[in-house]
């Protein structure tokens, strides 16, 4: 039994990586230009923020209900959030997808203090889709992806990162 979970996730994660590559492939076909539609993207509390020219660094952050260091590096999310307000904002993704109260519900619960993007953003950076959590990224006020950290992060570390750039 165990050999054909295996087997069907590692099916199951093919298929979800070639869906990607096709929908990779067929966004490139359009050469139009970029709307602010594309550039423009909302938040949960409401409020809607530039990717590709943010007014502050970003520090973008995937986690799951599910990932216990996502759990453990919320707190730490949160205090930098609070402690770096004048020059960096800090959303999160959840990985999940979730939407609507069940999102608002699973933040709470977490006590993520920060909002979060209601669609992920990695298409912009070309970035492959996740597959580890935690996962953060840190963008330039030119929209440029200047790091991607794996793993749990602390306010320490991602301090050192924001203020070195």
């Amino acid at each position: 039994m165990d050999v054909i979970y295996l087997h069907f996730k590692r099916l199951l994660t093919i298929m979800i990586r070639i869906i990607y590559l096709v929908s990779f492939l067929l966004l490139g076909c359009d050469m139009g230009t970029s709307s602010d539609e594309d550039k423009i993207h909302k938040l949960t509390n409401g409020k809607t923020i530039n990717l590709v020219a943010p007014e502050k660094t970003l520090i973008i952050n995937y986690w799951a209900t599910w990932c216990a260091p996502c759990r453990d590096e919320i707190p730490e999310l949160n205090e930098l959030a609070h402690e770096l307000s004048e020059s960096v904002v800090v959303i999160g993704v959840n990985y999940d997808q979730v939407q609507g109260e069940k999102l608002t519900q699973q933040m709470q619960s977490l006590g993520i203090k920060f909002g979060n993007l209601l669609n992920d953003p990695r298409d912009i950076w070309n970035l492959e889709p996740v597959t580890v959590l935690p996962e953060t990224l840190i963008i330039n006020t030119k929209g440029e992806l200047i790091h991607r950290m794996v793993g749990p992060q602390t306010k320490k570390s991602l301090s050192a990162l924001v203020t070195a750039n």
